[in-house]
């Protein structure tokens, strides 16, 4: 592994700021938020977790209330529902779980592991966060686990994650190797799960049904790379009833991994709650060298009273608290070239797009893919050149730095893409280095996007030390650089790496993401202030891991603006507006060929980090006309809808129309979207939507945005009390598919 465990908790570990003081815990300790409590109880030399939910002030009354089972009482015919469970000792839950959530075979072969409580504390941390540490020893081999437990007071959610290290005589097998492996204390006749799976251009769709009375349901992501394609790593749970927008008790998790991963959710024959979830190991155990230790994902969870709306707006808050590069800068409005010129451009090409986009009120202009490689590898389809970092020359002789001053003298800002982690077979990288790309030595070379395209080996640090030498070259060339699309478009298919040894090729699947994010974070030490985003074949780099390193991800190769209704509804669940590209489009749409008014194009994108995706000299002076006061509007109103608390108020999946609204912290301003879908019958007009969020005694000014040639509502231009609006609801009207609508509500 050669330091990379050791670098990634390095990188990992930075935004905490822990210092060396710390306080010893006793046998009681109680975990809390601003409106939940996680509580551990010590019995018989093991922790355990006895509640996780409402906020209890008390001990002593979490143990009174508790069921017997957690605390002092037999549970699973003796089995402990400890803080971590393992395989092989009186905790290990193997009737409901194979392996608990750490199964190891040690140096000697036994494949049991029986940890005992050691030193518990609590250690500095940021102002509002409290961080417990929990030492956990087997009871006969040097074998150590340190499980961290980080509660986040302003935003209900607590990070959990343990590292893991040995002193034995050789080095030992993680077959597994869980961030979370818990007995949730929630016992309930019935839970209910709702997760996002999907494909490419379909991510983020709602999927929500019962777990059995004994059934276990898995989610999982084994592409190496694109985390967040079939499942994301997130999941909100129902405990009883099933929760709607504001109603019922609900638990919420995102696992912070950008590589293979693992959740599981079960309902247990007693009622009771089990959830794993970590990294996965694909093919074969883990082999931890001695002296070494290996950190696992961050899990976060939080916890809801009041339905799934307040578990979003925990993540959200968590986000831009805590976990987002930069989760409180105002995200410009951009143009990319993409679907504008895809790989046919030139420099006039490009110079056209600034001035369009300069035109419509942007801040930003961005090169997509084709501007590097050189010679026969010239970038100019894409079967060559990924991989090579130069300059292609033969469309861009004057220079990404004479670019970036042309977008300067225009008041842009300048960004690029790039895809380090992947060549094509048909570059000068591969000619050089072909024992860079992953590959099974025995079996033909399985090639991707455009016939030649293949992921390199991340665990190798000459190969990461090369890619930061190309990146730090392209940056330092480009004067004022200030944004990075950061795609992958190949998932791991040869799972062969010729930098670890034969006894060492299972250790890919976790050290090819530890040695992304140690290349991301040696490029974001260097240049901190490059905004970053996380694209891979559209929504599939959509994880709270990748997240740590950038500013915002691409939700989706699809924009179709009727699509992204949908899409972007999923994200939010998990996900803050902020981080959610959104893109104007041209029509018909390049991915469904659908054509949708260009109002609904920019009522939908501007419920995320609007930009556009075109080229602005196609567009009619009319539209020019109409796209320069919405973004105008937009950018007067992007603290609210990019920082503001998001309130679901109609889903796409239940009606045929939509509705959004978010709200700024002091509640002195709101933003409200309304999406007509495909409406079954003339008469299915929109119900008056029922605003959340707002102060009850403040008077709030309504004023339709985007407005064309009638009002959506009856009450534009009027002032009505917050109480009324939440109580009876804003009156609005649809006309025929695709009609839409925007209000800014401003207190007075």
């Amino acid at each position: 592994m050669k330091r990379l465990v050791a670098v990634f908790w390095t990188v990992l570990m930075a935004v905490f700021v822990i210092s060396v003081s710390a306080a010893p815990v006793e046998n009681d300790f109680l975990l809390q938020t601003k409106n939940s409590t996680m509580s551990f109880h010590k019995s018989d030399n093991t922790w355990l977790m006895v509640h996780y939910g409402a906020k209890i002030e008390k001990a002593g009354d979490v143990n009174a209330l508790a069921w017997s089972g957690w605390v002092g009482g037999n549970f699973f015919g003796h089995r402990k529902p400890a803080t971590y469970s393992v395989y092989g000792s009186d905790n290990d839950r193997s009737t409901m779980n194979k392996f608990g959530g750490l199964a190891v075979i040690h140096a000697d072969g036994v494949t049991s592991t029986e940890l005992k409580a050691g030193d518990a504390k609590t250690v500095d941390d940021k102002a509002g966060v409290t961080h417990l540490v929990l030492e956990l020893k087997d009871s006969v081999y040097p074998f150590f686990v340190t499980q961290h437990f980080r509660a986040v007071e302003a935003s209900d959610v607590i990070e959990t994650w343990v590292e893991i290290r040995h002193e034995e005589s050789a080095p030992v097998k993680l077959m597994r190797m869980d961030s979370l492996a818990l007995v949730f204390p929630l016992i309930a006749k019935e839970f209910h799960l709702l997760s996002l799976t999907g494909q490419w251009a379909s991510e983020n769709q709602l999927t929500e049904a019962p777990v059995a009375l004994g059934q276990t349901v898995s989610m999982t992501s084994r592409s190496g790379v694109r985390s967040a394609f079939g499942n994301n790593p997130s999941f909100m749970l129902s405990v009883g009833d099933r929760a709607t927008e504001i109603t019922g008790r609900v638990i919420g998790g995102a696992l912070a991994w950008s590589g293979s991963w693992s959740i599981s959710v079960q309902h247990d024959y007693v009622n009771a709650l089990a959830i794993n979830a970590g990294s996965d190991t694909g093919n074969g155990p883990y082999t931890l060298d001695v002296g070494k230790t290996l950190t696992s994902p961050k899990m976060a969870l939080t916890w809801s009273d009041s339905g799934k709306g307040q578990i979003s707006r925990n993540l959200h808050r968590w986000a831009r608290d805590q976990q987002l590069r930069d989760g409180h800068m105002l995200r410009p409005v951009l143009l990319n070239s993409w679907e504008g010129a895809y790989f046919d451009f030139n420099e006039k090409t490009l110079t056209d797009m600034m001035d369009g986009v300069k035109e419509l009120g942007g801040e930003m202009f961005v090169v997509d893919d084709g501007w590097f490689a050189r010679g026969k590898y010239a970038r100019d389809d894409d079967k060559r050149g990924l991989g090579d970092w130069i300059l292609n020359e033969k469309k861009l002789p004057k220079g990404l730095g004479w670019l970036a001053n042309e977008a300067k003298e225009r008041g842009l800002k300048f960004g690029i893409w790039v895809e380090p982690e992947m060549a094509n077979t048909t570059s000068e990288l591969v000619d050089a280095h072909p024992d860079w790309v992953l590959r099974e030595k025995t079996r033909p070379l399985r090639q991707g996007r455009g016939g030649t395209q293949v992921v390199l080996d991340m665990t190798n640090p000459v190969l990461r030390d090369n890619i930061y030498g190309q990146m730090d070259a392209m940056i330092t060339s480009i004067p004022g650089l200030a944004y990075i699309k950061w795609d992958a478009n190949a998932e791991i298919s040869n799972a062969g790496s010729t930098y670890l040894g034969a006894d060492r090729q299972p250790n890919l699947w976790f050290d090819y993401t530890a040695g992304l994010y140690d290349l991301l974070g040696r490029l974001r030490i260097k240049y901190p202030d490059i905004i970053m985003k996380a694209c891979s074949s559209g929504g599939a780099h959509m994880d709270y891991g990748f997240l740590r390193y950038s500013d915002e991800f691409w939700t989706s190769d699809n924009t179709d603006a009727r699509q992204r209704v949908f899409i972007q509804w999923g994200a939010g669940h998990f996900y803050p507006s902020c981080a959610m590209a959104a893109h104007v489009t041209a029509v018909p749409n390049h991915q469904t060929h659908r054509s949708t008014p260009l109002k609904f194009r920019f009522d939908v994108a501007m419920s995320g980090r609007l930009g556009f995706e075109l080229h602005p000299k196609n567009m009619a002076a009319e539209e020019i006309t109409f796209a320069k006061k919405a973004v105008a509007d937009y950018k007067r109103l992007r603290p609210v809808i990019q920082q503001g608390d998001l309130y679901r108020l109609v889903s796409p999946w239940e009606q045929s129309y939509a509705s959004l609204m978010y709200v700024s912290e002091d509640k002195g301003k709101a933003v409200v979207f309304l999406y007509g879908l495909n409406r079954p019958v003339m008469s299915d007009y929109p119900a008056p939507l029922m605003l959340k969020g707002l102060d009850a005694g403040k008077r709030y000014r309504v004023t339709e945005l985007n407005r064309e040639k009638r009002d959506h509502s009856r009450v534009n231009g009027k002032t009505l009390g917050g109480a009324a609006l939440m109580g009876m609801g804003l009156p609005v009207k649809l006309e025929g598919d695709y009609d839409s609508a925007v209000f800014e509500l401003a207190a007075e």
